[in-house]
């Protein structure tokens, strides 16, 4: 740490519980990212989701947080700083984009994914992962329940093979780190159209908000207004 802020590096620590963040701080983290259960790849092992995570760990460190896991649009982006966070961080919504390097099968793949379509590896080692189910994501799933070891998974989830599947489009050689967010996506824009289109949802929705009649339901009845 003392290398990176000698040499002007503004270091986020990816985080996924309350306690972890409040370490990161202490230790001198610029920032944290604290990743909900709903999040691509390691959600951590306490399968607390963004919703609670979030408030939690904003009211726990002093620090920027940004809000990882489950974002994918405005709407995601307006919940994000309501719950006192400082910016959003996606990575699932962008690999759907013209730029993403990825093979065109995968990203059409991800516009027909719902939220249903990810499962959790690794849990039995407790270095959870969240995949997109596919045929390798079942076999290690099938494996895992028969007691395997690390090294009789390894050549399944190895990043090589992560790695050929996203040049190639094999979808089923290989696993893909994909979060529940996916099944937010229907499109595959350029990353300006998603960010432009992110911000008019969330003025939208904000702007919504902001009207009076959106909170009446919610306000405390009074003498004159009991009743009605």
């Amino acid at each position: 740490m003392e290398r990176l802020k000698s040499a002007g590096v503004k270091v986020i620590h990816k985080c996924t519980a309350v306690r972890f963040a409040r370490t990161a701080q202490r230790i001198g983290c610029d920032a944290v990212s604290i990743d909900g259960f709903e999040c691509a790849g390691h959600p951590g092992e306490e399968d607390v989701t963004s919703l609670v995570l979030i408030p939690l760990t904003v009211d726990a460190v002093e620090i920027p947080v940004i809000a990882s896991g489950g974002f994918g649009d405005g709407r995601g982006l307006v919940a994000a700083l309501a719950l006192g966070a400082e910016a959003v961080n996606m990575g699932t919504r962008f690999m759907a984009t013209q730029e993403a390097p990825t093979h065109p099968r995968v990203k059409e793949l991800l516009t027909n994914t719902s939220e249903r379509d990810t499962v959790l590896l690794l849990r039995s080692f407790r270095n959870t992962m969240r995949m997109l189910r596919n045929a390798t994501a079942d076999k290690v799933l099938e494996l895992e329940g028969q007691g395997a070891d690390i090294h009789q998974l390894e050549k399944l989830i190895s990043g090589k093979a992560g790695l050929g599947l996203l040049e190639s489009g094999d979808i089923d050689n290989g696993l893909i780190s994909v979060g529940q967010v996916a099944g937010l996506i229907h499109d595959i824009p350029t990353v300006k159209e998603v960010v432009d289109r992110m911000v008019s949802e969330a003025q939208e929705v904000a702007s919504n908000l902001a009207c009076a009649d959106v909170f009446k339901p919610l306000r405390r009845p009074t003498d004159s207004t009991r009743g009605q």
